[in-house]
């Protein structure tokens, strides 16, 4: 081989070793700033999700696709059992128990629940390179401003809210686009909020509904109104909203984070065009498989623009189904899977839901992960993702389970994991030991408030790997997990975990 040959076998080479190392630094670029689409339904159960549960009453193939594509984790928990806390434990990275919050949830003319100087997932990845987007229901605390300087007072057909002024929003909490509706579909006031400013002042106002007359889930309170705000259109809108947001972002390199937080399954349930009929479990499944209509809308744009293979796609819930008594006499489907209890409860079935998540190409297909997880964990995994460290003080009560999306970790990530519910009543799980220092559920199941009779047991004790349902209480043949964990709970309700 004369010189020249090799000479040019030389450049040959080094082209392809070049490219090689260029490509390798793409997907490590890749790996390290996907796309983040949060989608949190809204008191949808994990037997909802007919992926997770065969017996379901409801189809669900959207999120069935992003659990055979992805991973799902079946012992994910929320940090509260209603709304209004788990949301801020989702973007704070905090219980919401350490905040003024002690129990209950806020209505649609509160203050802001996040405090402002206050670290959230939003702003950590805006500050980290992110576009950010809140669209959805928001219930943590709006700033309203009165028309007269005075406190917000809201009477029985109206507040003094001056709808003109401009609104403390999720756009002083790290999103530089939010477009939500204060607090639930069935909480006035009943309006858009686009930055910060109402899209159309509430001139108008609605007697609500009730569910004696219009029927079971069909409910919402009297309040101010926007002309045009039609409740059975909002999970529609906001869908719309989030689709196009996605298309914008189509000639655009910058990485994205879209929190969108559904308006259902939670009450009003209004199912709308086909969906009426479409499932076996009422007009609750009916409105199941609008959510999955949406997490399907949201796929799909994502493909269209181009963003689908580097995008973190996550579905979870906020919190258990509000599926009561009455409605497991009707139907045969279970909105809360095998657990005990619903939304509200300490029980089983009032924080544990569905959580899937896909990132095609780094997430394996088919994963499952029985790692014990909790809604709180977004910021320190989001963190991990990206090779970012963070301080306690930033998400005192979040743990990286990054590596639980990816492989089969075995080993604990998490120490143990507080639950909390509506009225309050703590709860702690530990490994397979779930411990409860009352009696009752602490929510919407009856009763609330239970006090033990002579020689029982003044709370419950329970070994979630063999007692799933909370059947067996071991709380007398254990005393010493039941110390272990008693103690532990007040460790936890003082201080966050300790990172180091």
């Amino acid at each position: 081989m004369n010189v020249f040959k090799v000479f040019l076998v030389l450049i040959v080479v080094s082209s392809c070793q070049t490219k090689k190392i260029m490509n390798q630094e793409n997907a490590t670029n890749k790996v390290q700033k996907p796309n983040i689409v949060y989608i949190l339904a809204d008191d949808m159960g994990y037997g909802d999700v007919s992926g997770l549960n065969a017996a379901s009453g409801i189809q669900t193939p959207n999120m069935d696709k992003l659990v055979q594509n992805g991973v799902h984790f079946s012992d994910t928990h929320t940090n509260s059992s209603v709304c209004t806390p788990t949301r801020y434990g989702i973007l704070t990275g905090r219980y919401a128990w350490r905040s003024r919050l002690k129990k209950g949830v806020l209505d649609g003319y509160d203050e802001p629940l996040i405090e402002n100087d206050r670290p959230t997932v939003a702003s950590f990845l805006k500050n980290n390179g992110y576009k950010t987007a809140c669209i959805g229901k928001w219930h943590m605390g709006l700033g309203f401003q009165s028309k007269n300087s005075a406190p917000i007072k809201v009477e029985k057909e109206g507040s003094n809210v001056d709808f003109t002024k401009q609104i403390e929003s999720p756009n002083q909490l790290g999103f530089d686009y939010s477009y939500i509706i204060p607090a639930s579909l069935d909480m006035p006031p009943y309006v858009y909020v686009e930055n910060g400013k109402a899209v159309e002042m509430p001139s108008s106002y609605t007697n609500g509904k009730t569910e004696k007359e219009a029927g079971r889930g069909v409910f919402w309170r009297a309040g101010e109104v926007s002309p045009s705000f039609v409740f059975d259109k909002v999970l529609d809108n906001f869908t719309q909203k989030t689709v196009s947001f996605i298309d914008d972002q189509k000639e655009d390199n910058t990485p994205f984070f879209i929190f969108f937080p559904l308006t259902a399954p939670h009450t009003p349930w209004l199912p709308t065009g086909n969906a009426n009929g479409k499932s076996k479990a009422g007009r609750y499944g009916d409105f199941v498989t609008m959510v999955d209509d949406a997490v399907g809308a949201v796929v799909e744009a994502l493909e269209k623009a181009g963003k689908l293979d580097n995008t973190l796609i996550i579905v979870t819930s906020d919190n258990g189904s509000n599926w009561k008594p009455e409605d497991k006499k009707a139907y045969a489907h279970r909105a809360n899977y095998k657990f005990k209890g619903q939304k509200a409860d300490i029980y089983e079935g009032g924080h544990r839901v569905p959580y899937m998540a896909q990132w095609k190409g780094v997430i394996p297909a088919g994963t499952q992960s029985g790692q014990i997880m909790c809604t709180t964990d977004l910021y320190a995994t989001v963190a991990g993702i990206l090779h970012k460290s963070i301080t306690k003080e930033e998400a005192p009560d979040s743990y990286n389970i990054w590596p639980a999306y990816t492989s089969n970790v075995k080993v604990p990530i998490r120490e143990a994991i507080v639950h909390h519910s509506h009225d309050g009543m703590f709860s702690i799980r530990k490994g397979n030991w779930k411990f409860t220092p009352q009696l009752g559920s602490g929510g919407f199941t009856k009763p609330k408030t239970l006090e033990p009779k002579n020689g029982e047991a003044p709370g419950t004790l329970y070994n979630m790997a063999e007692d799933p349902k909370e059947e067996n209480n071991l709380y007398k043949k254990h005393p010493e997990v039941v110390k272990e964990l008693s103690q532990l709970l007040e460790k936890y309700k003082v201080q966050g975990q300790s990172r180091l």
